[in-house]
């Protein structure tokens, strides 16, 4: 961005011109500035992000469903939208446990699918609900994910008992 005004001569003569400024001949002060737009501010710094990334990878790993996390506004209806969310797992959508929060509003829902709600009951969300209330009541939203995320793959068990119990 560049603009340009008219400075009185005693002030360039005393070589008090700034870096990216120059006096034209016409008695016009250039001033050119680099700007750069705002960036975002993103909720978690690289560690936090590989930390959750393990979480969800060792939690779908372990129990065969497909976790998944969704930090954003929720909308009016929160469950309605979260539900939606969830249908986007498209064909793992069965196996589908979404964990969706919306910070601004201070809500967050649970969604399940048909088979992930098979293993993991009504009463294991809840617990995790309630874990997930008492971090982000601290401050701790990527703890309270993290937590939340164990407690639900530990409710659904492995994927190895699952296979087992059906024999």
């Amino acid at each position: 961005m560049a603009t340009g005004e008219i400075a009185e001569r005693s002030a360039v003569e005393a070589g008090e011109l700034g870096v990216g400024e120059a006096m034209m001949a016409t008695g016009r002060l250039s001033v050119a500035r680099h700007v750069e737009p705002d960036r975002p501010r993103l909720p978690f710094g690289p560690g936090q992000l590989s930390r959750l990334d393990e979480a969800l990878t060792l939690s779908s790993r372990s129990t065969g469903l497909e976790f998944a996390i969704y930090l954003g506004d929720l909308g009016e209806d929160t469950r309605e939208q979260a539900e939606a969310l969830h249908s986007n797992l498209g064909s793992n959508a069965a196996e589908g446990v979404l964990v969706a929060v919306s910070p601004g509003q201070q809500k967050f829902e649970i969604v399940t699918g048909e088979e992930a709600h098979r293993r993991i009951p009504d009463r294991s969300c809840q617990l995790a609900a309630m874990s997930m209330v008492a971090s982000f009541k601290e401050g701790e939203l990527i703890d309270g994910l993290i937590g939340a995320l164990r407690m639900l793959a530990d409710a659904a068990g492995t994927s190895y008992q699952e296979s087992r119990a059906r024999h």
